[in-house]
């Protein structure tokens, strides 16, 4: 004998309650409707599936809401972000309610982008779910109006960008910065064998070069600030080449001097990143991961450093396939 679903309930006559194959939009639930709606997040332990373990990380990852930041220059932007929020699960739950997280963030959707307003969303919703651990990663689009070389024109380049906080249950809150910055990388070995090319046989060369990308990650001091903005211009220090947005002839001649002046490997780039940050007193702690998509090999060349603090950072970036340009 089939067995009838548990949420279907006769009538008072005893009928069996017929079902309507429609949306009825002017129903509206209150407080006793919604008592008696099912929560399976509240079933008993032996309807857990699998192995009975915690999990370190269980959430939402990409919903999308428009947020306001605070630039440097203390102009307030609104710029799509996409978020990405888990907390624990200990081994007893069989699981969390995901909404709540939306929801905690959705509560503090009109307020300024802030360190300390990422951290008001983790206590919330670590609040809420009754977890241990909490996580939220924001990752956004950022413009900055950017001058080329020699025409005097200006362009919007944007920057890939993410603010990520932790907080465990004993109230440890530590953020990130996460930041894309995207270059040219002219070979010094290339560049060697085209002089020599020149001067020994009056063949005409062109040295390769590339586009690209380093990803940066610190951590700030407690109680400093570093903008967007500052991060930014710490990478164009070591880096020199980014890549342009304007570009008339001159802009495009002024490029080519710019890399000669300036060529690197990568293990290069990795160095001059470090020397900038390891110098900056803002910055805690950070790792840097740099991928040249070489011209001339099949292969990216890539390249790993961290500032070696305790507890902090460790050099075992992989996910290179991410600094694709």
């Amino acid at each position: 004998m089939k067995k009838k679903p548990m949420y279907l309930h006769r009538s008072a006559d005893g009928a069996e309650p017929k079902i309507a194959r429609a949306f009825d939009a002017t129903f509206k639930a209150d407080a006793a409707y919604r008592a008696t709606l099912p929560d399976m997040m509240e079933a008993a332990q032996d309807s857990i599936q699998g192995a009975h373990v915690p999990i370190q990380q269980v959430g939402v990852h990409n919903f999308r809401l428009p947020l306001k930041f605070r630039t440097k220059k203390k102009d307030v932007i609104t710029l799509e972000a996409s978020v990405t929020g888990t907390v624990s699960l200990e081994a007893e739950l069989k699981g969390i309610n995901m909404s709540r997280i939306v929801r905690s963030f959705y509560e503090h959707k009109d307020e300024v982008f802030t360190g300390e307003w990422m951290g008001k969303i983790l206590r919330a919703y670590l609040k809420k779910v009754e977890s241990k651990n909490a996580r939220l990663k924001i990752r956004f689009s950022y413009p900055m109006l950017r001058p080329s070389l020699r025409s005097g024109l200006d362009g919007y380049q944007f920057y890939n960008v993410a603010f990520e906080g932790v907080m465990t249950g004993a109230g440890e809150y530590r953020r990130f910065i996460h930041f894309d910055f995207v270059y040219s990388s002219a070979c010094p070995c290339s560049a060697e064998l085209s002089e020599h090319a020149r001067d020994k046989r009056g063949a005409y060369t062109v040295p390769h070069s590339q586009r690209s990308k380093a990803r940066v990650i610190v951590e700030e001091v407690e109680g400093a600030k570093i903008w967007i903005e500052d991060i930014h211009a710490l990478c164009e220090r070591a880096l020199k080449t980014e890549t342009q947005v304007m570009v008339k002839r001159e802009d495009e001649q002024a490029f080519a001097e710019l890399n000669g002046a300036h060529l690197k490997f990568v293990e290069d780039a990795a160095r001059l990143l470090y020397g900038e940050f390891n110098r900056e007193k803002r910055v805690k702690d950070f790792l840097i991961a740099c991928s040249h998509l070489e011209s001339l090999h099949s292969h990216d060349a890539v390249s790993v450093v961290c500032k070696g603090v305790k507890d902090g950072f460790k050099a075992d970036f992989m996910d290179f396939g991410s600094l694709l340009c």
